[in-house]
This record gives structure tokens, C-alpha cells and sequence, in this order.
């Protein structure tokens, strides 16, 4: 029998820094951000959050709790082994339907498990940027 993904919390706030600076996902009342972190552990790490502008300490907590179910529900079926998850509460969260919550992070962590690749530039990347007054004679002003 296989073990289950180890789950661990993110408790430091460098660790929470450290998740800003990688990539986010928006969705409905949920921001999820996350690090891969490129250290050869396989636990997924969780960090919550939420600001005063989400409400007063017992709607965050409401917020950080119900995001903690979900996340625990939904982290070791769609987060990525090695990666630093950082869920943000948005001003729904403590009121949003929990079915949609949990569509709302499982599009998150699914989006953010997903590779994109570069978007492709076409020609515009390989000619050189022109000048906005190469259309003008020099010498003349408007």
C-alpha cells in the first residue's frame, strides 16, 4: 500500500515571501500562490491567509478554516509533490457555497499543477523595436 502525500504546514513568514515570488492563481474566492521548491523533498507545503480587508478576526478565521478543509481535501489529489501552496482568502470566502469553494480551489491547484508553455511570439520576437519618430523628418516639431 502506498503512502499518502505528507502534508506540512507553512509557518514562517520568508516561507510565505518565498511563495509570492512564484506563480498565482485567481479564482473566485480563493488566490492560490505557489513555489516549486527544488529542494528534492516530496511534502506539499500549505500557508493561509487572510487580510483585515476580508473582515474582522472571526470571519478570517472563518476564511482560514474552511480553507484549511479544503485544502486538506483537495491538496493531495491535485498539488504538486515539492511545492509550496499559499491560499489566500478574498472577501467571499467565508460566505461562498462550499461546493464552489471547493470547485474554486481545485480549479486553482489544477491550473497551477498544469505546465504551460511560452506564448508564442511569432516574428514580433525576432524583429528588432522601432522607434516611435522614425516617421518624422528630425528637425521638426509639432
Amino acid at each position: 500500500m502506498t503512502d499518502p502525500m505528507k502534508i506540512d504546514r507553512l509557518t514562517r513568514r520568508p516561507q510565505f515571501l518565498a511563495a509570492a515570488k512564484g506563480v498565482s492563481q485567481a479564482r473566485g474566492a480563493v488566490v492560490v500562490q505557489q513555489l516549486d521548491r527544488q529542494d528534492g523533498q516530496t511534502a506539499i507545503r500549505l500557508g493561509f491567509t487572510a487580510t483585515r480587508k476580508v473582515g474582522g478576526a472571526v470571519v478570517r478565521n472563518r476564511c482560514k478554516r474552511r480553507l484549511r478543509e479544503a485544502a486538506r481535501l483537495l491538496a493531495p489529489l491535485h498539488g504538486r509533490p515539492g511545492c509550496d501552496y499559499v491560499f489566500i482568502a478574498r472577501m467571499g470566502t467565508a460566505d461562498r457555497d462550499w461546493d464552489r469553494l471547493l470547485d474554486d480551489v481545485k480549479s486553482a491547484l489544477t491550473r497551477l499543477a498544469t505546465p504551460r508553455a511560452a506564448p508564442d511570439m511569432g516574428d514580433a520576437a525576432k524583429s528588432p523595436a522601432r522607434a516611435s519618430d522614425d516617421s518624422r523628418p528630425s528637425g521638426q516639431d509639432r
